[in-house]
């Protein structure tokens, strides 16, 4: 059974409203709102073995026009729901996605600073930081087996390899165009990147290095975002922000699904046999039903929430 199935609490980052959002996990009611964030929160990493979440501060602005560039990585305590304290990245600007490795650390990108910064969660102190040669990366995944950072630097049309253990970058694999997100199959052989110019995911061979298939995804008229595998690697989401859509995969990606949700689909979390989906342009939250690939319930959360995760 996974974690989040199992799950006593939810937390969603709700970046248009610019606060974090404590929910029931039951009834979906929202009980805690934390405020007074600098502009603007973005992304969520939960780690219920520490009681911590970390939310990075983006800035005010956009990916790629982002004048005023956060620094912090908001720490939220879990149990008592209160923001105790910041992570300071300086002198690394605009912390975006992060993801615990499977050396115990948690790396981030900070975009317009072209590099992935390193914290130690047991000081929550950033200990090192690694040139990723790219000032578009937005996004990272990372091989389960910890020895692949790979970033997405997005109008750049690819991908920076990153020698984890040796924090050395490796080379880039190029894309057909420009990218929106990013992904790895369990075995770490198979990136999915997700095409930000026309509704298709770029199938990679990380030994070859390189693109082997485009697909086309079905139902879904603009290009899509973020793709997320579930725990198991069994289902894979794709939202479109730009289509409001949620496109589920089997693992061996044979088979999809496109489901329509609230308006500017973005992040995603599985929950046992439901996806959670926020819709950041009208304030929802849709959940869908993974095993009928219907959408059975939707509620207001926020202004429009981008990131959220079960506890």
């Amino acid at each position: 059974m996974s974690k989040a199935s199992t799950a006593h609490g939810m937390i969603a980052v709700d970046k248009m409203g610019g606060k974090v959002l404590f929910l029931n996990p039951d009834t979906y009611v929202t009980e805690v709102t934390l405020d007074s964030f600098p502009r603007t929160v973005h992304e969520l990493l939960v780690l219920p073995e520490r009681g911590l979440a970390y939310v990075p501060i983006y800035g005010d602005g956009i990916h790629g026009k982002n004048p005023n560039p956060g620094r912090v990585i908001a720490l939220i305590d879990l149990k008592s729901r209160k923001h105790i304290g910041d992570i300071d990245l300086h002198p690394y600007v605009s912390p975006h996605t992060l993801k615990l490795a499977p050396d115990g650390l948690i790396y981030v990108t900070c975009e317009n600073s072209g590099v992935i910064a390193a914290i130690d969660p047991a000081s929550n102190t950033m200990i090192d930081a690694i040139g990723f040669g790219s000032t578009n990366g937005h996004r990272l995944i990372i091989s389960q087996d910890g020895q692949r950072l790979y970033t997405e630097n997005e109008e750049d049309a690819d991908i920076s390899v990153i020698d984890l253990p040796n924090r050395k970058l490796l080379g880039k694999i190029k894309t057909p165009r420009a990218l929106g997100g990013i992904t790895i199959s369990a075995d770490g052989r198979t990136l999915i990147a997700v095409d930000d110019d026309q509704p298709n995911l770029f199938v990679i061979d990380t030994v070859k290095g390189e693109v082997t298939r485009t697909i086309a995804l079905e139902n879904v008229p603009k290009p899509a975002q973020i793709a997320r595998f579930r725990e198991d690697h069994k289902v894979l989401a794709v939202s479109s922000l730009a289509a409001s859509t949620v496109t589920l995969f089997d693992g061996d990606l044979a088979n999809q699904t496109t489901i329509p949700v609230g308006k500017g689909a973005m992040d995603m979390a599985f929950r046992g046999d439901d996806l959670f989906v926020g819709c950041q342009f009208d304030g929802t939250i849709h959940v869908i039903d993974v095993p009928s690939r219907k959408v059975r319930h939707s509620f207001a959360c926020g202004t429009g929430v981008e990131s959220l995760g079960f506890f």
